[in-house]
């Protein structure tokens, strides 16, 4: 399906409920070697005077390897319904060290810039990478640690800023 790009600004959505309860696929790489990941875990809004994008990523994801290796990434959200819960089971259960989850998943990837999308996404989020940070545990103020990092795989959050939002086009 064919998109088209609309400002940040008429981007109208709940970013809560866009990432509790759509989920996404964060995805980095180029078309030829990439990979993706569920996310439920982001925020959108306005950091640094940019419009933003942040998400956080454990240290064992394969995605990690190559959100690190690109300057770029893209948050891909499907329509929600069955078809949607299928696939971010997929990739969010799957590595793609292991399997070639995208191809198992029956997505698409489609060039975008430096970077990837997936052709069944309804929105996708561009973002260039602004900044890197892995959580630093003594920095909770509550017992998040002890409860969210048993194993103590702090997440990096990523900070994006928002380059273009695409919308797919209903014919």
């Amino acid at each position: 399906m064919p998109f088209k790009q609309i400002a940040v600004e008429d981007y109208l959505v709940n970013a809560v409920t866009l990432f509790r309860d759509t989920w996404g696929l964060l995805t980095a790489g180029t078309p030829e070697k990439c990979n993706t990941m569920t996310v439920s875990w982001g925020m959108l809004g306005e950091l640094w005077g940019e419009d933003a994008a942040m998400v956080f990523v454990r240290p064992q994801r394969h995605t990690k390897l190559f959100l690190d290796a690109n300057e770029s990434f893209t948050l891909n959200f499907l329509p929600k319904g069955k078809e949607g819960k299928r696939v971010h089971g997929i990739c969010g259960v799957q590595s793609g060290r292991d399997t070639d989850k995208i191809a198992l998943a029956g997505l698409t990837p489609q060039p975008l810039e430096d970077t990837v999308c997936f052709a069944r996404a309804e929105t996708v989020i561009l973002c260039r990478k602004l900044a890197a940070q892995g959580f630093d545990p003594a920095c909770f103020l509550s017992d998040i640690p002890h409860a969210m990092y048993p194993e103590k795989d702090y997440h990096t959050l990523y900070v994006g800023k928002i380059e273009q939002i695409l919308v797919q086009v209903n014919n």
